[in-house]
């Protein structure tokens, strides 16, 4: 409901409803770019912020994870349904490339000069976010990460979280249902801490930002590259499987159906 409109009026149900992945072209590029650096700082502080606190509470690795996956899943579905209206809030360079290239070859995402401008936007909100939540937790502003996280089985775990959240997005996305996302990625996020070795950062932003934090979600600064680079190979695989799995049929003079 906005300002404008009278108070118990119903919005029809066949009215599109803005949402992540679709971005509006007649919000200016500012707001959007605010709107990436404020929501990718938001899930960086919620995620290195509860895992100090989870860290403060107890001492059982498994409870950490547990509150840190949990604010999380809460914390990124308040900033998609917030944000996603505005900027599609990505807050995901991944996820800003794999439009950039659907667009390339004709179908809806960001342009050239809008992922010049997103994807610094993410990674300087997930610089902010750490140094935030170092902040308010009383730890040292910036202190790199000594969590080493370099392991083979860690890589392939980042690929494989990578990958299904390029596969959800974008399989929304062909399907029309992308007005469930804030609950679908959230809820994915949730789940692949736990069924990925890696804790699935499946973000480079967010995996820069941690390096700046020497608490629970950090990652040592000689891991990073090596994250980034398995999360990138997974939007790959991930844009893959949605051209496979959500494969338009046609209609029987051979032209693609709607």
């Amino acid at each position: 409901m906005t300002a404008t409109e009278p108070v118990g009026t119903p919005i029809p149900a066949d009215v599109p409803q803005p949402s992540p992945g679709a971005t509006l072209p007649r919000t200016p590029l500012i707001a959007r770019a605010a709107a990436e650096l404020v929501g990718t700082a938001a899930l960086v502080a919620v995620v290195v912020g509860s895992g100090i606190q989870a860290t403060k509470l107890t001492q059982d690795v498994a409870l950490q994870l547990l509150a840190n996956s949990t604010a999380t899943v809460f914390g990124l579905g308040v900033l998609i349904a917030l944000l996603g209206p505005v900027s599609g809030a990505h807050f995901n360079p991944a996820v800003t490339l794999a439009e950039w290239w659907t667009a390339r070859r004709g179908g809806a995402g960001v342009n050239a000069r809008e992922l010049a401008v997103y994807v610094p936007s993410q990674i300087a909100g997930a610089i902010a976010g750490a140094i935030l939540a170092d902040a308010m937790f009383g730890e040292p502003l910036v202190k790199w990460s000594t969590h080493d996280r370099s392991a083979g089985n860690l890589l392939l775990g980042e690929v494989v979280a990578t990958a299904g959240l390029i596969l959800l997005i974008f399989g929304l996305a062909r399907t029309d249902r992308l007005r469930f996302a804030p609950v679908a990625v959230a809820s994915y996020i949730g789940a692949a801490y736990w069924f990925t070795s890696s804790t699935s950062f499946a973000n480079p932003a967010v995996t820069i930002g941690r390096a700046f934090t020497d608490t629970f979600a950090g990652i040592a600064p000689a891991s990073v590259p090596g994250f980034i680079a398995m999360q990138l190979v997974g939007a790959m695989v991930g844009l893959a499987l949605v051209a496979v799995v959500f494969m338009r049929g046609t209609t029987d003079n051979g032209t693609p159906s709607a």
